[in-house]
């Protein structure tokens, strides 16, 4: 079965912010993915009304990266932020995070928490931080304000600062049981960033490993923000995956025929593109073998 479609916030104007989230709602299996800091620090408060009138419609939302105001405060009250960043998981402001996302976004229980880019924090320090992020997330999905918790992530995998395996074992020591509640990975999926692909397409990697634990795993930048629609060569790589599509159709689909992924993650504020992306998604996964093809021409220089 392919992937589904789903809503992310990143790059959505705050006019169409609203509009967007309307059309993700009325999806077969509809999601939102956002953070405190898009759309400039609004995006939790313009997805509201939304979020309002479609109770049961799920959102994610993110901690780690803070407003520069948040920033601001975070370093007048001695709480340390990542080198040359404005990220941070220090346990008082994952909190603070929190509290903030379930009043803003109008949400007792927030569906998902993803720790956002931990590799920002320093090598020596990160699987410790992790452990204190996990150990208040924990706090919190026990007490009703999540139901669970994931990792975003754009390099970790690739530039080995963790495993699912870790992951899964810093979760284990946090919660004190197996029994944890972290459960969702975000990664990019791309035609681009293809490394999780082309290891999943061999039963390998990140996504392999954390859908055999059954946990939810989440394709961002399936278009790489927009590069693949003017791929050289792209043209003949789209009739490859699935003739007759354009480029940015077949690269939705390859993404989302990666198996072990279950929902792809868009941002866009068109009407035009969100539905060309869900007809996309539509039709049935693309074969692994046509899969590797491509990713193959793609390597060869």
């Amino acid at each position: 079965m392919s992937a589904v479609l789903a809503l992310g916030t990143y790059r959505i104007a705050a006019e169409h912010l609203a509009a967007a989230a309307e059309r993700a709602a009325a999806a077969p299996d509809p999601w939102i993915d956002t953070a405190p800091n898009y759309t400039d620090g609004a995006a939790h408060r313009l997805l509201a009304p939304v979020l309002a009138a479609h109770p049961v419609l799920p959102v994610a939302t993110k901690t780690g990266y803070l407003t520069p105001t948040a920033a601001r405060d975070a370093a007048a009250a001695g709480l340390p932020l990542a080198p040359g960043t404005r990220h941070s998981l220090h346990p008082a402001l994952i909190r603070r995070q929190i509290e903030h996302a379930r009043t803003e976004l109008g949400r007792d229980r927030i569906d998902a928490v993803f720790v956002h880019n931990p590799e920002h924090l320093p090598p020596d320090q990160l699987h410790a931080a992790l452990h204190q992020a996990f150990a208040v997330l924990e706090e919190h999905a026990d007490a009703g304000h999540l139901t669970a918790y994931g990792v975003a992530t754009w390099n970790g995998f690739t530039d080995n600062r963790f495993t699912v395996a870790d992951l899964d074992r810093i979760a284990h020591a946090a919660a004190g049981t197996p029994d944890h509640h972290l459960r969702h990975l975000q990664l990019p999926v791309s035609l681009v960033e293809d490394t999780a692909l082309a290891q999943a397409l061999l039963g390998r990697g990140p996504i392999t490993h954390a859908a055999d634990r059954g946990w939810h795993v989440h394709a961002s930048a399936p278009l790489h923000g927009g590069v693949l629609a003017d791929l050289d060569g792209g043209r003949e790589l789209a009739e490859l995956l699935r003739p007759g599509a354009t480029i940015a159709e077949a690269a939705l689909a390859a993404t989302a025929s990666c198996p072990g992924v279950e929902r792809v993650l868009i941002s866009t504020a068109r009407t035009q593109h969100w539905n060309q992306a869900l007809a996309a998604l539509a039709h049935p996964p693309l074969p692994p073998t046509v899969l590797r093809k491509v990713l193959r021409e793609l390597a060869t220089p």
